[in-house]
């Protein structure tokens, strides 16, 4: 086995070793782990340390323990590769390319106490795994989401008022079955964000776009008999810009007048680097007609498939019921550990990394896109993303393919069009890749327009 550093006794330290060990393949997959007794006495540690490291191992699925045989590296071992960029067509699932929207941002600290405390879960597991609960979620969730929300976002609500999701397209989507029916209208940014707009279109509403300017969406412009608007007040997308206040009062009056309904998508407002995150519209609005929608796929990892939303009185009852039909509610124990997450410090501590991180990340492609003369670049204060001008004889479709062939995924800014002109440009994420990929394939596809 290989040479373990001087553990000082700490089983943390020595657990994360031999993790570590294992997940490199320094120890292969079926190696039989030294005995603990042997193991503390070259380690100068109690054999107690070794045991619960082993245990802890055991719990995550690192190790198997076999009567009378010993312990020994599980035949198939979780591990974390990072993701490349593609260097050729391949009938095998492909990785995504920097720059592609949606990337984890949970480093492999946060993924670690993710572990653990799923583990703590697993070793004593609590009844609320063995039955069907809230469809709304388990309420520690609930009432730790509900006070991060009061805390961050100045929202109003309390935990009754939360419905945890799958992500945001599953609150989109409860929202339209409770409080819509086929042939409204609704009223969605244009540009808009691609999903909402598919779910709102597969739903057999008729859908309209409400002109984006440097103020957000305009409802001064909408469109008669309206039922509901989607909107990204935050940090628009695709365009990035913040909805000024006097929209945002004109919004609200809009709905309180109308007895509209306003869908308030708040997807990545952790990340704003210039400030303190910006209060969500829902904490203005006193006549309950907001539904506030977030989601910890972009701030953790969409493979947790666990969001929220903060649901008005007047739709809770109808749209509870209605979950309770269609899923029953959310898994419970990652819902346990998230709460944990939350409650513990650990979100707030991850929160900090993930920024520093975004923003070194950002500053590396916004760099590699201006080494073209003929790219207009401005420089977000808030998301996971930007939008790049394009010369006006490059067309955007086109250009996503040469960005393809540099080894940077973008998506094109006219295929994000409602009702309005198409707008040009290339919509490019940077979450989730080192800054200095990110920078060199920005600067191949710069070298090419």
């Amino acid at each position: 086995m290989p040479v373990l550093p001087e553990a000082g006794g700490r089983t943390p330290a020595l657990y994360r070793e031999l993790r570590r060990l294992i997940e490199t393949g320094a120890v292969p997959p079926g190696s039989k782990l030294p005995p603990t007794r042997d193991l503390a006495r070259r380690l100068k540690v109690s054999r107690g340390s070794v045991v619960a490291a082993f245990e802890t191992l055991i719990a995550e699925g690192y190790a198997v323990a076999r009567t009378g045989a010993g312990t020994f590296v599980a035949d198939r071992v979780p591990s974390l590769k990072p993701a490349a960029p593609i260097a050729a067509e391949s009938a095998a699932p492909r990785p995504p390319l920097p720059g592609t929207l949606g990337v984890a941002m949970a480093d492999a600290r946060t993924l670690g106490l993710f572990r653990t405390l799923l583990a703590r879960h697993l070793a004593r597991p609590g009844p609320e795994h063995f039955s069907y609960g809230d469809p709304r979620g388990g309420a520690g969730l609930r009432e730790a989401v509900a006070a991060y929300l009061r805390q961050a976002r100045g929202v109003r609500c309390e935990a009754r008022s939360v419905v945890v999701t799958t992500g945001t397209q599953q609150g989109i989507d409860l929202f339209i079955r409770t409080a819509l029916s086929p042939g409204d209208r609704v009223m969605i940014e244009d540009p808009c964000y691609p999903s909402a707009r598919a779910a709102f279109l597969g739903s057999g509403l008729a859908v309209s776009g409400l002109a984006v300017d440097g103020e957000g969406a305009d409802i001064a412009k909408a469109v008669p008999g309206a039922r509901a608007v989607y909107v990204t007040p935050s940090h628009q997308f695709p365009l990035g810009v913040t909805m000024s206040m006097r929209r945002r009062l004109a919004l609200i009056d809009w709905a309180r007048e109308t007895g509209g309904w306003i869908v308030e998508d708040d997807y990545d407002s952790e990340f704003r680097f210039a400030g303190p995150p910006l209060a969500a519209m829902q904490g203005m609005d006193g006549s309950g007609r907001v539904v506030y929608l977030g989601t910890f796929s972009k701030v953790l990892f969409p493979g947790l498939r666990l969001g929220y939303a903060v649901i008005p009185d007047a739709l809770l009852e109808p749209l509870v019921a209605l979950r309770a039909r269609s899923d029953r509610g959310p898994p419970t124990l990652p819902e346990a550990a998230l709460a944990d997450l939350l409650r513990e410090g650990h979100f707030a501590a991850h929160l900090r990394r993930a920024r520093r991180r975004a923003e070194a990340a950002r500053d590396a492609l916004v760099a590699g896109l201006r080494t073209a003369g003929d790219l207009t670049v401005d420089v977000p204060d808030q998301g996971l993303h930007l939008v790049a001008g394009l010369p006006a004889a490059l067309d955007d479709v086109a250009a996503v393919e040469m960005a393809r062939m540099a080894g940077l995924g973008a998506r094109a800014l006219s295929a994000m069009a409602v009702t309005g002109p198409a707008r040009q440009g290339l919509v490019v994420g940077f979450s989730g890749f080192a800054p200095e990929v990110l920078h060199a394939a920005a600067a191949r596809f710069a070298a090419m327009v």
